[in-house]
């Protein structure tokens, strides 16, 4: 792996390439969210309907795998890119995935971290995490984090960085050959451990940097000295991976901070509840006239496409979208989809989505290269608030 900063904006905002494997990404970049490798909903084949190579970062979380095939048998099939056949993209894999696989603070302890999966609330030392990420053999992987939420005590948030730092080091001792290593760092809403913790990752001999931990009960305005406080303490020139940020304002939010890659699920909540993004990525004016209220209810960035408005409409979900929906398929087709439960519909949607969020990070990078990224987030809040 190789990590080059090639602008700044406003201080924190930066854009950047990531060489990972055989593939060449910009930075600020988004994780497309998975389960067990793939896409939610997109099958293998539709992959190459979206834009390359942004959609080849990949997310993946290796207690995926605990139901199923054994990690003795995956390890023999050569790793997730054997498995899959998804021989151009990049795996990156993170204990959490933000959907299934959830961290469980009340139930872990000194021995390793509890999390909430579809196999029940499992317990995973280092030592099994490693087995799993030799199994799986993903380009990038972070390791093991105690990650809480906002509301534990200082105690917690104490104890939390303690056991983080000591299993970093248990991973780094047991790490597979191949592989870059981000070193998780955590700390709850405490400015003071979430300093600490970054400084003591800060070094070890590490490859980038996942701050865990966030979309965890903390607030908005809260993020921004969390954030700041971890990234004052990393060195410029290695990446930082973060998960739980979601929603475009928290992905900004992100940016500003200083962050390059963001694990969502923001497309896999939007196609599961039938919307599709249709805000325009340019700087052009929505036409007032092709949006009304039933169509837009309480957030202008997304439409409903099981609105009964929808049943004879026409148009592609976003007029000029280049994506294979909009290319092929109308609002109306798609509203029929949804309302008959047929599995198509989410493919179309995830597709749609996908590429439409793909297009809101390439015109982020523009902002950043262009040295107008306030200006952009500052613009793009307000016209969507």
């Amino acid at each position: 792996m190789k990590f080059v900063v090639k602008a700044w904006s406003n201080g924190g905002a930066r854009a950047g390439i990531l060489h990972l494997g055989t593939s060449t990404i910009d930075t600020p970049s988004l994780l497309l969210s998975t389960r067990k490798g793939l896409p939610h909903f997109i099958s293998p084949d539709l992959l190459s309907c979206l834009p390359a190579p942004e959609s080849r970062l990949l997310h993946v979380s290796p207690l995926h795998f605990l139901e199923g095939l054994s990690m003795k048998t995956i390890s023999k099939i050569g790793g997730l890119h054997q498995l899959l056949g998804l021989h151009d993209h990049c795996f990156v894999a993170v204990p959490r995935d933000s959907i299934q696989c959830l961290p469980e603070a009340n139930s872990t302890n000194k021995i390793g971290a509890s999390f909430e999966t579809p196999c029940g609330r499992l317990l995973i030392k280092p030592v099994e995490y490693m087995e799993m990420i030799s199994s799986t053999r993903p380009e990038l992987w972070a390791t093991l984090a105690d990650e809480v939420p906002a509301w534990v005590s200082d105690k917690r948030n104490k104890t939390s960085v303690d056991r983080t730092i000591k299993w970093l080091d248990e991973c780094i001792s047991i790490s597979p050959a191949s592989g870059a290593v981000f070193g998780a760092i955590v700390g709850g809403s405490s400015l003071e451990e979430r300093r600490r913790c970054a400084q003591e990752v800060a070094t070890r001999n590490v490859s980038g940097y996942w701050v865990g931990g966030l979309g965890l009960g903390e607030s908005m305005d809260e993020r921004p000295a969390l954030l700041n406080a971890v990234i004052e303490a990393l060195p410029e020139e290695k990446p930082r991976l973060i998960c739980g940020l979601g929603l475009p304002e928290e992905i900004l939010q992100g940016i500003a901070a200083g962050v390059d890659i963001f694990e969502s699920t923001y497309i896999y909540h939007l196609t599961l509840g039938g919307f599709a993004l249709t805000f325009p990525l340019d700087r052009t004016q929505i036409n007032a006239s092709n949006l009304v209220p039933s169509d837009v209810g309480s957030d202008p960035r997304k439409i409903n496409l099981r609105a009964t408005v929808f049943r004879k409409d026409t148009t592609s979900i976003v007029e000029g979208c280049t994506c294979y929906t909009c290319r092929n398929h109308t609002r109306a087709y798609i509203n029929h989809l949804l309302n008959v439960h047929e599995m198509l519909a989410q493919i179309l949607l995830e597709i749609h989505n996908t590429h439409h969020f793909l297009g809101f990070f390439r015109l982020i990078r523009d902002a950043i290269n262009a040295g107008r990224f306030e200006e952009f987030r500052r613009e793009f809040v307000q016209r969507w608030r």
